[in-house]
């Protein structure tokens, strides 16, 4: 069984209640395989990342197993504002957030619902300049574990779907992210759009940030902000200490 979701954004939790915790999102056109069903819940598998997670039933549709094929071969196309609308049934408009996937709207075995869409799209792979840029339109997002919009974002949220808008595919999760590209041996040799991890006392990942210029770095804690980077991690300015303890660097691209 398959599904899209045809909701803005739909909550991605670590177990079949809606007490969980909310290990992701879905955004609304994001397609998925629907692995089990218990009750009014569904354990789904995401195609883009194929991370896993539980979903309210009531928050999807559908889609037969030719549509899931044909969508996951298209080339996936972005909404690129930070919040547009499309035109439903009745005329009735619903926000999608920056990110949200309209591949499916030029299918009509899929887009049942006739929904419509006039805003800016992006597709494509892009040239790795543009990654600031793109992680800029998420600047001062809140914090939000398991987020992935302008509205809560967690860490590596944000950079997967600032890699995503710019047409590469990154893992859901920090310590997933870790496991991709070539690692770094210094921060001199990194470029702008590399990515840095950050670990705990324990050795193990916990965060992740895009390098910028000069020994910036922009990532979300609190909220996405950006702040220096050097070789011990991540240098907070407004409370003159470190505040992630750096441990590897990693050009994806």
């Amino acid at each position: 069984m398959f599904g899209i979701c045809n909701l803005a954004i739909i909550p991605l939790r670590f177990e079949p209640s809606d007490r969980s915790e909310i290990v992701s999102q879905v955004l609304f056109g994001e397609h998925f395989e629907v692995l089990e069903q218990q009750k009014q819940w569904s354990r789904i598998k995401m195609h883009f990342d194929r991370y896993e997670g539980w979903v309210d039933s009531k928050q999807y549709q559908v889609i037969s197993e030719s549509n899931f094929n044909r969508l996951s071969e298209d080339p996936i196309i972005l909404n690129s504002d930070l919040i547009e609308y499309v035109t439903g049934p009745s005329n009735l408009l619903m926000p999608i957030p920056l990110g949200a996937s309209i591949t499916f709207i030029s299918n009509d075995n899929i887009n049942t619902s006739h929904f419509d869409f006039e805003g800016t799209t992006v597709n494509g792979v892009k040239d790795k300049k543009h990654l600031i840029s793109t992680a800029f339109l998420y600047l001062n997002a809140p914090y939000l574990w398991g987020g992935k919009t302008p509205f809560g974002i967690d860490c590596s949220g944000f950079t997967q779907m600032v890699y995503k808008l710019n047409g590469y595919k990154l893992l859901r999760d920090a310590s997933q992210q870790a496991t991709q590209g070539e690692a770094l041996s210094f921060i001199e040799e990194s470029e702008p759009g590399d990515l840095a991890f950050f670990d705990n006392d324990e050795g193990n990942i916990i965060h992740v940030g895009i390098i910028m210029e000069n020994n910036y770095i922009i990532h979300a804690s609190g909220k996405v902000r950006i702040d220096r980077l050097d070789h011990l991690g991540i240098y907070n300015a407004e409370i003159n200490k470190h505040t992630h303890k750096l441990r590897v660097i990693k050009k994806i691209i």
